[in-house]
């Protein structure tokens, strides 16, 4: 039945009420021989026989219910839930899962449901309040008003209000607990009334009283709401099995129970089994699943009649329409808004990231100024080999530095996937973004750096060349942060992306012209020299020092009391424009461009293929 009620922020009518059904339900695990049947390598192949993970499952969960998903373990219980959630590719999953005897859209169904992890993502630099208000504002199509009265009162039913200026805390910066860092993650998938909610191991890492609290606000969300709650579950209490009202029990894939736990406790006694008075019945049941009889569930013999059914697909199809002619709360600027705020509170509030930058620019400056102090009094070769050693030490150490940004850009990698699945917001919006806010941020520590290193090394004295070095210094960091930003949302984890990283910047430095030149260059190898983020800003330096007008009479090389070579002769010696000086900007700008752009592609790639 369903059961319309009102909205809490939009004030529209809606169908809160969803019955899920599977019906004879596969999904087999890929292997090599799947992957090749259809090459010519088949008949090299021996057939591997196909590993069902699920199979033949057909089970339903109604509102105002709380089911359960239970087995032992690797028994397909989270895929099971990913299967309902459409988090798995429908190319290998068989059989059919209906919505309200109707078959799933699963991009409209991610909207209406809400799905928690296992796994907690989250920001630990935002406070509990902050996380539920950024997930309102992005989730619903509402004003910031309705958005915090929505998370108040969210609050207080996840019982979060002592806790909600808190934050979030990570590894050893403790924050909140266990138990209340899982309340904020089903908050988090709450705070758009979903009608369907499903859980992941919600009971998962928390002593029993939090996993009892946790269990008991789902069933009073279930029993008050009418919700359809959905969640897998490993080893309850006795406490906690009183709250479940459908328990599908799991064993290799196949359905061994699907019922109530008095339904399951007789079928163990009619086995003969004897139930000890200090076991619960589900942790037996798991214990002696060998001995228990595979159970085929029968469909619902409820009537459905033909104008009901008429009526119910007629909604079905409006509410589809509706979807996709409003595919996302916020429009792309109210979007970049909201996530350009919550990039802000991330980066200033993380101190090793942000304080650390910070000093290490200033000292970076102040160490290397007083190391190479004064160059310009000296005219001797070594001394112009000197200055070329700063350049280039400056760009090593300038375009490595941003590679300490990974964890960060991983981190917010796992929450765009999750986020973007359920239509929070377009993975553009989330680029722009980040891209905007680093701006800023990046520039700081490149002033940081510039104002004692410029003055200390003695560069030319010059205001104009003073803030043509700082410009390429804060160019430079953008590059850094883009490549990082581009490959972070390639890896698959932070040791891949540090090798990575670090072993192509060690190319982009080799093929730099530092240490070969180009004409020394193989041919099949100078492709490397234009892709190097070192040649463009190592250009640049050299041409803002010993370019221009001041150029020609700057003595570079002395030698018997008489000048050797000008600043421009040494340009033409190393094959540098002065025209360059500007064109080479361009070029900078485009690798930003192009990394930023290279990043969404990805990014968008990877969020396309878990929406679909």
């Amino acid at each position: 039945m369903e059961l319309p009620v009102r909205s809490p922020v939009s004030g529209v009518d809606r169908k809160t009420s969803y019955k899920i059904e599977t019906k004879n339900l596969a999904y087999k695990s890929s292997n090599l021989y799947d992957d090749l049947k259809e090459g010519f390598l088949q008949n090299y192949f021996k057939k591997k026989p196909t590993k069902f993970i699920l199979n033949d499952v057909s089970c339903e969960a109604h509102p105002g219910c709380l089911t359960a998903v239970a087995g032992p373990s690797g028994a397909g219980k989270t895929t099971l839930l990913d299967i309902l959630a459409g988090n798995l590719s429908s190319g290998k999953v068989s059989g059919h899962v209906l919505i309200n005897s109707h078959p799933i859209d699963t991009k409209r169904f991610r909207r209406l449901a809400g799905y928690v992890t296992q796994d907690d993502a989250l920001f630990p630099s935002l406070t509990v309040e902050e996380t539920l208000m950024y997930s309102a504002l992005l989730r619903l199509r509402c004003t910031r008003k309705e958005a915090a009265d929505r998370v108040k009162i969210l609050l207080n039913e996840l019982g979060l209000d002592h806790v909600s200026s808190s934050r979030i805390g990570e590894g050893s910066n403790h924050g909140i607990s266990g138990g209340e860092r899982r309340r904020v993650s089903i908050g988090v998938e709450l705070v758009h009334d979903p009608s369907v909610i499903l859980i992941d191991e919600p009971t998962s890492g928390l002593d029993s009283n939090s996993a009892f609290g946790v269990v008991s606000l789902l069933k009073s969300m279930a029993i008050s709401r009418g919700k359809t709650i959905v969640l897998t579950i490993h080893q309850p209490g006795f406490r906690i099995l009183e709250l479940i009202d459908q328990l599908v029990l799991l064993s290799n894939g196949f359905i061994l129970h699907n019922g109530s736990l008095k339904l399951l406790e007789h079928r163990l006694k009619g086995s003969g089994h004897y139930i000890p008075p200090r076991v619960n019945v589900l942790e037996f049941a798991i214990d002696v699943a060998t001995t228990l009889v595979i159970q085929t569930p029968k469909t619902s013999s409820e009537p459905i009649k033909i104008h009901q059914e008429h009526e119910e697909h007629e909604k079905h199809k409006k509410e589809q329409e509706n979807a996709l002619e409003f595919p996302y709360p916020n429009t792309p600027l109210q979007e970049v808004t909201i996530l350009s705020k919550r990039f802000f509170k991330n980066i200033f509030r993380t101190k090793q990231l942000f304080l650390t930058r910070i000093i290490q620019a200033i000292l970076s400056g102040l160490i290397l100024g007083t190391i190479f102090v004064n160059m310009s009094n000296n005219k001797g070769k070594l001394a112009l080999q000197a200055r070329l050693g700063f350049f280039a030490f400056s760009l090593t150490f300038l375009l490595s530095s941003s590679t300490e940004g990974l964890p960060i850009f991983l981190q917010e990698r796992r929450i765009l996937m999750r986020e973007t699945s359920r239509g929070a917001y377009r993975v553009s919006s989330y680029v722009i973004s980040n891209t905007l806010i680093f701006l800023p941020f990046l520039l700081i520590i490149g002033v940081l750096y510039t104002i004692p290193v410029y003055w200390l090394v003695g560069l030319r004295e010059n205001i104009e060349s003073f803030f043509y070095f700082g410009l390429v210094v804060w160019m430079v960091i953008l590059m850094s942060n883009s490549f990082t930003a581009c490959f972070s949302a390639l890896v698959p984890n932070f040791i891949m992306g540090t090798s990575v990283i670090s072993g192509l910047m060690g190319c982009f430095f080799l093929f730099s012209g530092y240490f070969i030149a180009k004409d020394s260059i193989p041919k099949y190898w100078i492709f490397m020299h234009y892709m190097s983020l070192f040649k463009y800003p190592f250009e640049c330096l050299m041409i803002n020092e010993y370019g221009g007008e001041k150029g020609k009479n700057m003595c570079v090389e002395m030698e018997g009391g008489k000048c050797r070579m000008y600043g421009d002769e040494f340009l033409n010696q190393q094959q540098i424009k002065e025209t360059h000086k500007w064109s080479n900007l361009w070029v900078m700008l485009g690798f930003i461009f192009g990394y930023r752009v290279l990043c969404f592609l990805i990014l968008w790639v990877r969020c396309h293929k878990t929406r679909n």
